[in-house]
């Protein structure tokens, strides 16, 4: 089974910045496609970002809502998935999570409902 951790979670003042992490334990990342989902309370689970696997080519996608501002990159020498957060303002304000599968097309990196595998979140708090 893929156990995901995610990490760097935090309260931080509007215009700061933040970069979460994601691992996996007893698997390689590189061979999942990982996404990042947030939800804040009453809301429905929301798309960030995803990268594909190595074996798809590895591209990464943002979320028209955080293009621009959020970049999710990997170091695969870590075992590591990155979601830097620059720019964040109250709205980003939610918990994070990561989550990986390995066989995930690319048609359906945006659907949580697709995922088999996710962390157990990290809240994010973005004060005014």
């Amino acid at each position: 089974q893929v156990q995901l951790v995610e990490s760097g979670g935090g309260l931080v003042q509007a215009g700061s910045s933040l970069r979460l992490s994601c691992t996996a334990s007893g698997r390689t990342l590189s061979s999942y496609t990982v996404g990042w989902f947030r939800q804040a309370p009453g809301k429905e689970r929301e798309f960030v970002a995803a990268i594909r696997s190595r074996s798809s080519g590895g591209r990464a996608y943002e979320a028209d809502s955080v293009k621009g501002r959020f970049t999710v990159s990997r170091d695969n020498a870590k075992n590591l998935v990155y979601l830097q957060m620059n720019s964040l303002n109250p709205e980003d304000t939610a918990v994070y999570y990561c989550a990986a599968d390995s066989q995930l097309i690319l048609s359906s990196i945006s659907r949580s409902e697709q995922y088999d595998y996710w962390g157990q979140g990290t809240q994010v708090t973005v004060s005014s």
